[in-house]
């Protein structure tokens, strides 16, 4: 397996941007870019889903090396689930990557470990790479359970996936106490969670697992911080929440993270 990961930049739009406003933002985004910059580093874009269709034409039409991504997807096919959107309706938009198990979606939807494995086989059913999210709060980090609660969200989210799958995935450390609070895990603390948690896939799924899979760090990532983050050897990347709304931000993040 390669000792050097290519560093994936992902933007998760949240709520944020309608079809239009999200076209723009790609398009400048897209400008922003260097053509060769995509050989040192993929770049996935997660927008609400409404915006989705418009964003594809655009990639196919521009012949754009931007990824494709969702913010999230149910575990089943199809079925009365109102509201839900099907990971088959996501692989048939040529969506690339699906974020699954984001601290909002745990935190405001009662998301469990549980539902974000269902999810996590699902998007690999479909030939989608998932992002799975793990992360602590506030209060669990005051009481030294940082390891605990991460390593239990990446065991028990990986269960009955098979080695060769964990290892094409991508795992996101966010510590929830970050995000959107313009705080940042110091690159050392960072990188002590995000070791810990290549340790735990190698030990369950072994070496080749634990090479292979990217592991982004998220939680209010910003230009000034990337460059730190990005120089520790066990982070692959950056899952970007309020800096990917703006395209000179997030370029910005892209070519620092590309080296």
């Amino acid at each position: 397996m390669p000792d050097v990961r290519t560093p994936l930049i992902s933007g998760n739009w949240k709520m944020n941007l309608d079809h239009f406003e999200a076209l723009r933002n790609l398009q400048k985004l897209a400008w922003l870019l260097p053509k060769d910059i995509y050989q040192r580093a993929d770049v996935s874009i997660h927008p609400p889903f409404t915006d989705i269709r418009t964003l594809q034409t655009s990639i196919e039409a521009d012949r754009m090396d931007i990824l494709l991504g969702a913010q999230h997807c149910h575990h089943e096919v199809n079925g009365a689930f109102t509201g839900e959107v099907s990971p088959l309706f996501l692989q048939k938009l040529d969506v690339k990557l699906v974020i699954c198990g984001h601290s909002e979606r745990r935190d405001l939807f009662g998301e469990t470990d549980e539902m974000v494995n269902a999810k996590v086989k699902a998007i690999l059913k479909h030939n989608m790479t998932p992002i799975m999210c793990v992360g602590e709060s506030l209060a669990e980090r005051e009481a030294g359970e940082t390891e605990a609660k991460v390593l239990g969200q990446v065991v028990n989210g990986l269960q009955g996936v098979k080695k060769a799958e964990v290892g094409s995935m991508v795992i996101a450390y966010e510590p929830i106490w970050a995000i959107g609070t313009g705080k940042t895990a110091t690159a050392d603390d960072a990188q002590q969670v995000c070791a810990s948690i290549r340790a735990a896939v190698t030990a369950s799924f072994g070496a080749d697992a634990g090479a292979s899979v990217r592991i982004q760090y998220g939680g209010s990532v910003k230009p000034g911080t990337t460059e730190e983050l990005m120089a520790q050897p066990d982070i692959d990347g950056a899952l970007v929440g309020g800096a990917s709304l703006d395209p000179d931000d997030f370029s910005q993040i892209v070519k620092i993270a590309a080296g």
